[in-house]
């Protein structure tokens, strides 16, 4: 029985004048579940390619109109083209590996056997898969996706988010600016069953229509001044994975149409197109505005609203989880390899201060104070200025408020942490355990530790 190929919606252009060589592997192939097309001469294969998306081409070497090295040399590269496997007769193997040298991915000889056949295109699809990771890569990197919490609500939020991830609806996450939208979307990717695909993060806001569009869905060659060889958009790139688009809540209101049907059928248009392209993505939109007051105000389409907001997630601002902030200096100092501390004092003012900008603000500090400590102890005057002042309050535990407290060092801040938490599950170790993201033994000796016993 033949391999199935392991990847379904594989999209493969048969350009071959031999009909019943086609018609026999589009036969196979579909029965795995490929989109599969097929062109009976050259210069319908160059046609196909100019309207069509496709993964991997089968090209004949013998064909009338054009052969296949004229359909290599004709055709228009772009920047993430589809992978060529030429077909041909044994006489013809010198011209096959002449067209490998123009750019094919391999090539395989008549009569063959479709096991093979099957195995050839898994490994140029997977090939195209890489080189799409690579565009992906250099276009947007990847911050950790790790979120570093303690606080009740934000575990809460993120049992939320798991349970979340498992269905295929689209998200629509709310917050300030600075809360960890894209970050929370990550999390959404990494705990679904499409982690192992693509996340595209893109940035929607304040972007003029022409530019969103193209950017969103691609354009063909020749469809404005510039445009000068095709390009995927985010929808196409995200393909078998998530495209998580951030501060939706600017984009107008003719754009907000286009998007809205295209999240619907997972079909759009590249600006210039003429044939539809289906792609399997999920949408997880963010924005920092009251959706629901903005279509009121009839600045945002309900439908948009209600088709985003399938699941809804809201993230507290850094000072409603002042708790956290030790854990997030402390990954902000490792994601930057340093090994540099941060003074007692450092994390008194850190805590105590209101946080407009939230976590990235706090980020941008530590950052900043790294290049100017010339110590291994980061200390006040490495701060920016509005923290070079007294501050007499401090966290001193979820749900406590905030109010005087001596803390001096981060291991105090903990115990304060943890005194905090075990008053609110009152003594309960088990509870306190999961709350605080430690095992039982941990916690266990941290309460000897600290004498809270």
């Amino acid at each position: 029985m033949p391999p199935k190929l392991k990847h379904k919606k594989i999209r493969i252009l048969i350009a071959d004048d031999e009909k019943n060589f086609s018609s026999i592997v589009k036969e196979e192939l579909a029965q795995d579940g490929l989109y599969v097309e097929t062109a009976s001469n050259g210069k319908e294969a160059l046609l196909c390619l100019q309207q069509g998306e496709f993964d991997v081409i089968l090209l004949d070497i013998n064909m009338p109109h054009l052969n296949g090295i004229e359909v290599l040399n004709n055709y228009q590269r772009d920047d993430l083209p589809p992978e060529f496997i030429i077909v041909t007769g044994n006489a013809s193997v010198p011209t096959a590996i002449e067209a490998m040298k123009l750019g094919a991915y391999d090539y395989i000889t008549k009569p063959c056997k479709i096991e093979k056949l099957k195995v050839l295109i898994q490994k140029a699809w997977d090939k195209r898969m890489i080189r799409r990771d690579n565009l992906i890569f250099r276009s947007r990197l990847i911050d950790d996706t790790e979120i570093a919490t303690k606080n009740p609500v934000m575990l809460e939020i993120l049992d939320t988010a798991k349970m979340i991830a498992k269905a295929n609806l689209s998200v629509l996450i709310s917050g300030e600016s600075g809360t960890g939208k894209e970050l929370m979307a990550r999390f959404i990717h990494e705990s679904s069953r499409r982690a192992g695909g693509s996340f595209i993060a893109f940035n929607a806001g304040a972007i003029p229509d022409s530019i969103l569009e193209s950017e969103l869905f691609g354009y063909e060659k020749g469809a404005f001044t510039g445009a000068d060889r095709n390009k995927p958009g985010y929808f196409e790139l995200a393909d078998r994975g998530t495209l998580f688009l951030d501060e939706i809540g600017d984009i107008s209101p003719s754009m907000q149409a286009k998007l809205l049907r295209s999240i619907e059928t997972n079909k759009f248009f590249k600006v210039g197109g003429t044939k539809e392209i289906e792609v399997d993505i999920r949408i997880i939109a963010a924005t920092n505005k009251d959706l629901k007051k903005e279509v009121e105000a009839n600045r945002f389409r309900h439908d948009l609203f209600y088709r985003l907001g399938a699941m809804n997630i809201h993230l507290p601002p850094l000072k409603e989880r002042r708790g956290d902030i030790p854990l997030l200096v402390e990954k902000f100092l490792v994601a930057e390899r340093e090994r540099k501390k941060v003074d007692g004092d450092v994390l008194k003012r850190l805590i105590a201060y209101s946080w407009p900008g939230n976590i990235r603000e706090l980020k941008n500090i530590i950052q900043r104070a790294i290049i100017l400590c010339k110590n291994e102890i980061i200390t006040i005057k490495d701060l920016p200025l509005e923290f070079q002042n007294p501050v007499e309050i401090a966290w001193t535990g979820v749900g406590a408020g905030l109010k005087p407290a001596p803390v001096s060092t981060i291991q105090e801040v903990e115990k304060e942490h943890i005194k905090g938490i075990m008053k609110q599950v009152d003594g309960h170790r088990g509870k306190a355990s999961q709350i605080l993201g430690i095992n039982p033994k941990t916690l266990y000796r941290k309460i000897k530790e600290y004498g809270l016993e």
